[in-house]
This record gives structure tokens, sequence and C-alpha cells, in this order.
């Protein structure tokens, strides 16, 4: 793609980074293929090389964002099923984020945009004032007929009562900074079956707390720290750890979400510098791929740059540091047939397709692909409250191929995912590490006691 930005322009890095990603599109289109909202909508606006072309125009021209831009950016998912299509390696994603961080300083939204904007950034990265809000909707659940028909926002508020439990989790004894040692007795089992010496433990890690995931589901955390310690690992959830700023980044927030990044990265470093480890370990596959990101974001920042880069490479998802470990056997035998929903995050933005599977497999589960595993649910961080109707129209596709599977069980790695497909099927959904947890020693997960006694029987055996 040809472009013409000035000197002048070229001289910011975050405009450098784009003029390069855009020089590298060809105008194929292959992208429309995957792209879930040109898929459900049919305007080539609402595809990546659509927004391809209103972002190349917005920012080289050095016009402030319009609304006919903000429309067609705002309905993008960042999915990034578009870069794992691409032949010719746009990184579409750096170039979005760009584009919603220019739209913020640029655009004005209307007043209710901007208010609701403001109160998920305010709320969702902050687990107490999250928990708050989230006794607020069940208080606030009845009325939702009401909020429903409410001018301009009902549609949205709607979509957050909807997506809020019915039951608030308890705390978990777990979600807190600290030290988990591995299991002494598990070593020793497995180096008894080897015939091998136990060693005192096979790795040090820091896991994730993160910020949502802790409110609704404390349990995917709980077992990745049973199974991490079962499998010899010192586990660490460090001081000082916040939200890792993913869902405030991709609302274009970018001074918020660098300021939780930081904060995130500095009680890391400090463990790195200090006891030392060998992973930064992520249940959430959403905020692995912007911790993998981190030392793209903070690139020119001189206090951060290496701090950033430093945590960036040691970040894995769970699935991948368990696969790189090797699974204890499984001391269950299940008739468990596993429909694996591979979040967006996980395979486009990571690249993780396999290991979550392989995992499942030998843990002793029948794995089943979902058609158009390629699509997202819907999900998206925090698109199922803004982009309500889209969102809800992907749920629907993706439970329909999920269901026509007819799974007992649904696995996922990302808390989105599973609250976004959970409201949408009466089919239980669990994190993989669950499972794995639950093959390995662990107990079996609490949304699955309601399985047919010849699963569980089987299971028990």
């Amino acid at each position: 793609m040809q472009t013409n930005f000035s000197l002048t322009q070229l001289a910011d890095p975050a405009m450098a980074a784009s003029e390069k990603i855009l020089r590298t599109c060809v105008h194929c289109g292959f992208c429309t293929a995957t792209c879930p909202t040109y898929l459900l909508l049919g305007d080539e606006l609402d595809s990546p090389r659509g927004r391809i072309y209103l972002i190349k125009d917005m920012l080289e021209g050095g016009k402030a964002a319009v609304p006919e831009v903000v429309k067609h950016v705002d309905r993008c998912l960042s999915c990034l099923s578009c870069m794992t299509t691409c032949p010719s390696g746009v990184h579409y994603m750096h170039l979005v984020d760009h584009a919603r961080s220019h739209i913020e300083e640029t655009y004005r939204r209307p007043w209710d945009d901007r208010l609701l904007r403001a109160v998920l950034a305010f709320v969702l990265p902050y687990p107490n004032r999250f928990r708050l809000a989230l006794l607020g909707a069940k208080l606030g659940a009845p009325l939702r007929p009401l909020v429903a028909r409410m001018p301009r926002v009902g549609n949205r508020l709607a979509a957050m009562l909807d997506l809020a439990p019915a039951q608030l989790p308890n705390r978990n004894p777990t979600d807190r900074p600290g030290t988990f040692p591995p299991e002494t007795r598990a070593l020793e089992a497995s180096a008894a079956l080897h015939g091998t010496t136990a060693p005192a433990r096979t790795g040090r890690i820091a896991l994730l707390r993160g910020c949502a995931q802790s409110v609704l589901r404390p349990d995917f955390n709980e077992a990745a720290i049973r199974l991490l310690t079962r499998h010899g690992v010192e586990v660490v959830q460090a001081k000082g750890e916040g939200c890792c700023g993913a869902l405030t980044h991709h609302m274009g927030k970018a001074k918020s979400s660098h300021a939780q990044a930081k904060r995130t990265i500095d009680a890391w470093i400090a463990e790195m510098d200090g006891p030392g480890l060998d992973a930064i370990v992520v249940t959430a596959s959403g905020c692995g791929t912007t911790i993998k990101d981190y030392g793209f974001m903070f690139r020119d920042d001189p206090a951060y740059a290496d701090k950033a880069a430093r945590v960036s490479a040691l970040a894995k998802d769970v699935t991948e540091y368990v696969a790189g470990l090797g699974l204890m056997p499984s001391i269950i035998a299940s008739d468990l047939v596993v429909a694996y929903h591979s979040a967006c995050s996980m395979q486009h933005g990571q690249g993780i397709r396999t290991e979550p599977k392989s995992l499942l497999k030998t843990a002793g589960f029948t794995v089943k692909d979902v058609p158009e595993g390629h699509i997202c649910c819907g999900s998206a961080g925090t698109y199922n409250i803004l982009q309500p109707e889209i969102a809800g129209r992907l749920r629907e596709r993706k439970v329909a191929n999920i269901e026509r599977m007819r799974p007992d069980v649904i696995a996922t790695g990302n808390i989105g995912c599973a609250t976004q497909i959970g409201k949408g099927t009466a089919i239980p959904i669990v994190h993989t590490v669950e499972l794995l947890d639950w093959a390995t020693g662990g107990p079996m997960p609490a949304v699955l006691e309601g399985l047919p006694d010849r699963l569980v029987l089987a299971a028990a055996e």
C-alpha cells in the first residue's frame, strides 16, 4: 500500500510504526473471509481491509476522528483472525490499537458513550469495585425490562445485567499475594514412579491474579495453583500486581492502561531481580496477549522499555507452560467429551493452537474441535457490552456450532469467552486447567457436579 506521510509525522514513533504496517498491506482481501463483522454485516468498511483504508486516511491526513470512522473501528472485535489469515503479515493489532488511541485523543463521543466507557474503565480493572458493581447488578436484575427501554443506553445496560452472574462466587483464599510451595509428596510419588530422585522444585513462576477473572471465576486460578504446585512448581502471586491494562488498552485509553501495566511490570521485576522467575504464567489468554506485547507497548519509554521486554519474554499461557513441564499421568478414567473453544486471543493473538488440546487428550478426555473455531464468540473484552447486538449474534453462532457436537463440557482458556458462551448454553463451561487439575489429582470442577451418573462414575473409577 502506497503511503504519503510527512517526515514530521514519521518522527512520531507510533505513526512510523503504523506507516510501516500500512505499507505491508497488499489489498488482497483474504482477511474478509475470516472477519466476524464482515461475515455478519457484509460491509467492506466492517472488514479489516476497509478499516485499514479508513485508518490510513485518518492518520495520513492528520485528521481528527469522525463518526463514520469511529463507528467502524468500534465494531472491530480485535479478534485478530485477520492476522492469522493475512499472507503478507500485516500487524493489524498494532494498527487498530493506534487508531483507538487516536480516536480517544481527537474525538468527543456522545455523552452516553463517554459515560459508559468511563464507568467500565473505572470498575472492571479493580476487583473490589467490580464485586460491588456485580452485587448492584444482582439487585437491579428485576428491573432489566425497564432498563432495556431506556433511550440511547438501554441495550448496553441490559447487556451488562445479562452478563452478571446470578450468584457471585465467594472470595477465594488463594486470591492474595503470597507464595505457594511445591507439593513435596506429589514430587516424591512421581519420582518413585520413574525411579528417580525427587527435586526440591521444578520451577518458580509468577501467576497473574488478574482483575475480572478473580471475581467471576476464582476457581480458574485456584485450579492452576494446585496443578502447578503438584508438578513441583513454586507459585508466587506478586505483591503490588494489578490489572494488566488490557481492558482499557483496547478502549484506546493509553494513559490508564500504561499506568496499570507499569504497576504490574514493577511487581514482576521485583520477583525477577529477587528470588528469580522461570516464567510469568497467565490463565486469561486476553491478558496474556497484551502482556506478551508489553515490549512493543513500551518500546519508546526509556524507564520501562527494558523491563517491559523482559516481562514479555517470560510470559506464557498456563497450557503453554504445563506443556513444557510434561503432564503427570491421569488418575481418572473419564468418558467426558470436551468441546475445546480456542479463544481468539489464544489462537490468533498468541499462536497457541495445539498445546491445550494435546494436554486434554493426554489427560484422557475426548476432545472435539468446534466448527468455525476461528470465528469470535463476541466477548472481546468489553465488546459484548459496547456492541451487544453484534456480540449476541456471534454468541448464537458459536453456541449453535458447539451444541451441534453434543459435548458434555466446554473447555476454554479465557474468562471473557467462558462468560459470554456460558450465558448462551446450558452445557457446563470450564477452564482447560480445571480439567487438567482434576485429571492429575485435584477435585472435580464444581460446575460438573450435575453431569450424568455414567460420566461421574466412570471418572471416579
